[in-house]
């Protein structure tokens, strides 16, 4: 194909056909498609508009931990490797220009290291940075948004562009800045002071989810996004007694109910039924439908 071999000679640019996705995801859901790793932000931006000449859909994977893939696609499926030296997380600065491809956990590391006071908002998220400014990534503690001062994004026509953010840049689990066929390549996060307390806060709360979730399983974490502030989707499904009930390959979690567990070879279609089953259930008995926190390409 004229786009597979146009795409393979841009420096920095490694490109697998028809790839097995399923290692790639902490879903592990059955999933094949074209795949493209690029190794530099000089490296997308040849590659997006030349994506949009050949009018080709593509979507952006990280860790893999918030997306459900389908069977088979069409899109290709982009996965960003930036450089980054570790050494930069050893000192503690007044503000910190990172990769989108850096593991939210490098993070968590240097906020226990120097007690980064708000940092502790993604503690234990398995996540790249790009995917956690997406979806406005967060836990009980806060979210991701609230220490971001900037992100940079490639545009379809391969340019940088710079978002500086306001109160009005992120809402729960979802972004306002990001405009179709946009990719977020970094973003400079505040040091908001430092905390004493921070590290044990953050012990703590690796504590609790060890006991509450089930991180030793096959999932994607939490499903649906909570209806409101007082009411837990997790719990709600509790209520109806589904934890354990299994369809195909997925089981709602014993451990936390807005966890769904890959037991088998799960894949698409178990998870779409699992979901439905769901709802029908919250809309018979609570008069509600959950919408999904992980993305669906």
């Amino acid at each position: 194909m004229i786009l597979q071999s146009e795409l393979t000679l841009i420096p920095d640019c490694e490109f697998f056909p028809d790839r097995d996705l399923s290692s790639l995801t902490t879903f592990k859901l059955a999933s094949r498609a074209d795949y493209l790793e690029v190794k530099s932000v000089a490296a997308l931006q040849k590659v997006v508009p030349l994506l949009h000449k050949y009018k080709k859909d593509y979507l952006v994977l990280g860790w893999g931990a918030n997306q459900i893939l389908p069977a088979t696609s069409d899109k290709l499926v982009i996965h960003l490797s930036f450089p980054f030296d570790n050494k930069y997380l050893e000192t503690l600065r007044d503000e910190y220009v990172v990769p989108a491809s850096l593991g939210i956990n490098h993070l968590t590391g240097h906020a226990v290291k120097f007690g980064m006071k708000g940092w502790e908002v993604f503690t234990g998220i398995p996540a790249s940075l790009g995917g956690a400014l997406y979806m406005n990534a967060g836990t009980n503690l806060g979210e991701i948004g609230n220490i971001v001062k900037d992100v940079t994004l490639v545009t379809t026509a391969g340019h940088l562009r710079t978002e500086i953010m306001n109160s009005e840049s992120f809402t729960y689990r979802h972004n306002h800045f990001v405009k179709p066929g946009e990719i977020i390549v970094g973003a400079t996060l505040k040091n908001q002071g430092q905390d004493p307390a921070l590290p044990q806060k953050i012990k703590d709360y690796l504590d609790y989810r060890k006991t509450s979730q089930p991180l030793a399983t096959k999932n994607c974490g939490c499903v649906f996004k909570n209806p409101c502030k007082e009411m837990q989707a997790g719990r709600l499904i509790d209520l109806l007694g589904l934890k354990g009930l299994s369809v195909g390959g997925l089981r709602v979690s014993p451990k936390h109910a807005n966890f769904m567990e890959n037991t088998q070879n799960a894949n698409w279609d178990d998870f779409r039924a699992l979901v439905d089953t769901i709802n029908l259930e919250m809309n018979h008995f609570y008069g509600i439908e959950f919408e999904l926190e992980v993305k669906i390409p």
